[in-house]
């Protein structure tokens, strides 16, 4: 019963290292995106026209022009 009681406190402890090793990592700027907002408005009007088109649209282009 004892062998229970030293696992859970190494986990525990282990877990509060691994709480503490993140805590650091994000104040220290590890996980901040600096290039995506840099770049992310000239791709919005390509994302906006992709999803404006619908599949209706791609049908009547191949009814209208079989060679495609």
């Amino acid at each position: 019963m004892t062998i229970i009681y030293m696992l859970l406190a190494i986990s525990v402890f282990v877990a509060l290292i691994f709480f503490a090793l993140f805590i650091f990592s994000v104040k220290k700027g590890q996980y901040d995106d600096t290039y995506t907002p840099s770049v992310r408005m000239l791709f919005d009007d390509e994302l906006v026209k992709e999803g404006s088109s619908s599949p209706k649209n791609t049908s009547k282009e191949n009814k209208t022009n079989p060679e495609k």
